[in-house]
């Protein structure tokens, strides 16, 4: 057999071959279309390994949240559990490559490689795109679920308890990030910049998980939880401020006042602005949605305009969740609203696992392994970090005041869990190379600890309900 690659060789750098020789370009375009059969292929490929992700998802999302919910937990922290067992910590089968993971550290991505004969190089580029679309999910499912609570919140019963949901924010912001860092730097003698990291990562709470679970107990629309709501979205909003405020020092040694008073202003007007637009548009779209004969036609222009104030939060640097759950507060207000929150259920249930999986499969437990030298430093550290997170937000409750009879301390639970916005915190700071690699496992230790406790303490302070209660936020 001739050996085509010394033909090949031999007829392509000939410089006597005019321009006009037709033998380069068919090169190019035998190359070219290579090229693009791989890619056609590899596109079938990350639809498969998509495909793949979500089964591995729901599997785990339903097996943990009914386990969960018999035996009386909230069925979130079942998911939650899920996402730890399917990932990086435990089976590795959804593994994502910004907690440090490759291809070859996922099971799903070896299987795949192994049954379609893909090149390392192929089954790189099949995992990044894959985890890159679960990824997107997850964050639409996250403002779905904002979307959903802000449909279940009663807009005038959080302006009148917006006082106070204002100082459970800022005490639950300033506590613990002024005894953490203080706590960092004089007692463990950890420098300025990673102490202020640390003491930056307490501030944020989690407010996917905090409203799911009061929804699931029932609780959502109590005086209590619509304080917590109100003082988990400022908390997004003061956490983002802190965030540019600790990154910009982190950069340049020194604090940007322009961007911090950027931020504020801009997370006001934007907050104001969209709750008092929405109401007056209110109106119209109930009135567009009755003039419309196609299926669809609430949860659709509903979705258009949550996906709206969603888009222009992130495009003023903010959290998209902040114009989904605004959004969800102005339609509340419509006498559209049982019949959008019946029709939003199905999406939810489609899209709000695949974010409280996620979650729990970038929990990387390892961390919490003492063999390992680092981490015993990290545990001394988390063990610190965890009690002011902790006390840093439960004392919180205790400064609500005009309430007579309020559950106080159901309130700091509330604030408790860090979830992904801690992660977020830890990521920025190891990625500005400010974090060590203990300090960095100990704001994931905290941020581990503090997610996972809330949902079963939550239950614990409320007092529940004598029958079950169906919710919209139920999985």
């Amino acid at each position: 057999m001739a050996d085509t690659t010394a033909w090949v060789n031999l007829l392509t750098p000939l410089p006597f071959l005019p321009p006009e020789h037709p033998l380069p370009s068919l090169l190019a375009t035998a190359t070219e279309a290579t090229a693009n059969a791989n890619e056609a292929e590899n596109g079938s490929l990350v639809l498969a390994g998509v495909l793949l992700s979500l089964v591995v998802i729901y599997f785990a999302s339903k097996l943990g949240g009914e386990i969960c919910a018999r035996i009386n937990l909230p069925p979130v922290l079942g998911e939650l559990v899920g996402g730890v067992v399917v990932g990086v910590s435990a089976l590795n089968l959804l593994v994502f490559p910004e907690g440090g993971s490759a291809a070859s550290n996922s099971v799903m991505m070896s299987f795949l490689q192994t049954t379609a004969g893909l090149t390392p190089e192929a089954t790189n580029s099949v995992f990044e795109s894959t985890s890159e679309v679960i990824s997107v999910l997850a964050e639409l499912g996250v403002i779905i679920l904002l979307f959903e609570i802000g449909l279940e919140s009663d807009l005038k019963e959080l302006i009148r308890v917006g006082p106070q949901a204002a100082v459970v924010a800022v005490v639950g912001v300033v506590v613990p990030f002024a005894a953490g860092t203080a706590g960092l730097a004089y007692l463990f003698h950890i420098s300025a910049v990673p102490a202020i990291f640390a003491g930056a990562a307490l501030t944020a709470t989690s407010i996917g998980i905090t409203a799911k679970v009061l929804a699931e107990i029932g609780q959502l629309s109590s005086k209590e939880g619509q304080i917590i709501i109100g003082a988990a979205v400022l908390d997004d909003v003061l956490g983002i401020i802190v965030l540019a405020v600790v990154a910009s020092l982190a950069k340049t040694g020194e604090v940007v006042i322009t961007n911090v008073i950027y931020l504020i202003i801009s997370a006001g007007v934007f907050l104001v602005g969209a709750i008092l637009i929405g109401r007056f548009l209110g109106p119209y779209f109930v009135a567009l949605v009755k003039e419309m004969k196609t299926r669809g036609q609430v949860l659709l222009t509903a979705l258009i305009f949550a996906f709206v104030l969603s888009y222009i939060a992130t495009a003023i640097q903010l959290e998209a969740i902040l114009g989904a759950f605004a959004a969800g507060l102005v339609l509340a207000e419509t006498d559209k609203r049982r019949e959008l929150e019946e029709q939003v259920l199905p999406v939810a249930d489609i899209l709000v696992p695949i974010f409280f999986v996620t979650v729990g499969a970038k929990t990387d437990l390892s961390v919490l392994n003492p063999a390992v030298p680092s981490n015993r430093e990290g545990l001394i550290l988390a063990t610190f970090l965890i009690v002011v997170a902790i006390l840093g937000k439960v004392i919180t409750g205790l400064t609500v005041f005009g309430q007579s009879g309020i559950n106080r301390l159901a309130i700091g639970v509330g604030m408790i869990p860090r979830g992904e916005v801690g992660l977020v915190f830890a990521g920025v700071g190891s990625a500005s190379g400010a974090l060590s690699e203990a300090t960095e496992a100990a704001i994931i230790m905290m941020v581990i600890l503090t997610t996972f406790i809330a949902p079963p303490l939550l239950r614990l302070v409320f007092q529940e309900p004598s029958e079950p209660v169906e919710t919209a936020g139920e999985s």
